[in-house]
């Protein structure tokens, strides 16, 4: 393992309680996310990525595998401080901005529950300074803390979502799809909050979505993942550049272009599984050029090795 903050190491989550109902959601996913960075995980709706972000926040149970921080497994059964510091130091902005904020409460107490959870203030002089820092930092105003959530905008009510994930001072912050629910206009305004917050405060981000052309902005590496298995790991440009598996070709070919007669003429890739012949060779994880790992038996690893020694090669 190398100095990474986070270590995924052959991650595996079922779902069902039988072995006739059981349902495996993740297969032994590995990846490393350093220190500073924002790592995107993309794939359709259903391909494991929300599992993989709530199982590292530890709300799903693994069924093998483990995760480590700094080192430390934090999978499984903890000690009570390890615990403390994975809650402090590991936070999740959900998807729907409507639906994780509790209706009942006012933003003070929203803002302030993990830190009533880990005691992390003196008094309530501290408490309250704590929440008027943290929704300055996502651009509201301290007075908004004696509000309720239906009084904010879908984009208002992100804002208060990631104020609850920076109240608790953490170093990654788990981001499952944090503007998939906002309107186009307010997702820039969300994505430049959260480029500013990781300049400022130093953060590292595990950036989830669907949405290519939104990851292609804000990350320094992507993994790409169907059903439950992650296909090929790239850094950002080098992926959209040289894509090596046809899944992600498949993917990137439906990105929509904003000129409508280039969109008219470009072609959408169908991605079929029965493109791979693995009856002889299955298919292993490897490295198929410095920093680009793909998902493929040998004779598919020789392809991709020829066809990424050529892209570099052309002028």
């Amino acid at each position: 393992m190398s100095d990474a903050l986070l270590t995924v190491d052959k991650l595996r989550v079922e779902f069902g309680s039988s072995a006739k109902k059981r349902f495996t959601a993740v297969k032994d996913v590995s990846f490393e996310i350093m220190k500073g960075e924002t790592f995107g995980l993309v794939g359709e709706s259903g391909s494991g990525k929300t599992t993989i972000g709530r199982s590292i926040v530890r709300i799903n149970e693994l069924s093998s595998g483990r995760i480590l921080w700094k080192g430390k497994q934090i999978s499984g059964t903890i000690s009570k401080e390890l615990d403390r510091e994975v809650v402090q130091k590991i936070q999740m902005i959900f998807q729907d901005p409507m639906a994780s904020l509790n209706e009942r409460a006012k933003v003070d107490y929203i803002v302030s529950e993990g830190l009533y959870n880990i005691g992390g203030f003196a008094n309530e002089a501290e408490r309250k300074a704590k929440v008027e820092k943290a929704l300055l930092e996502v651009g509201l105003l301290p007075e908004f803390a004696s509000r309720f959530p239906h009084e904010f905008s879908g984009g208002q009510r992100q804002r208060i979502g990631i104020a609850r994930a920076l109240i608790m001072e953490p170093e990654l912050l788990v981001a499952d799809e944090p503007i998939s629910a906002l309107d186009v206009s307010i997702r820039a305004q969300v994505l430049n909050l959260l480029s500013e917050l990781q300049k400022k405060n130093g953060l590292t981000y595990l950036f989830i979505a669907h949405d290519l052309s939104v990851v292609r902005f804000i990350t320094d590496r992507i993994a790409v993942i169907n059903k439950g298995d992650i296909v090929e790991l790239a850094e950002t440009e080098e992926l959209f550049e040289h894509p090596l598996h046809p899944y992600t070709k498949a993917l990137l070919s439906a990105i929509p272009v904003p000129d409508p007669r280039q969109e008219k003429r470009k072609k959408i890739r169908i991605y079929d599984p029965a493109c791979h012949d693995y009856s002889k060779e299955g298919p292993s994880w490897q490295e198929a050029a410095p920093g680009h790992y793909v998902l493929g038996n040998a004779a598919e690893l020789a392809r991709y090795r020829e066809e990424i020694a050529g892209a570099h090669a052309a002028p």
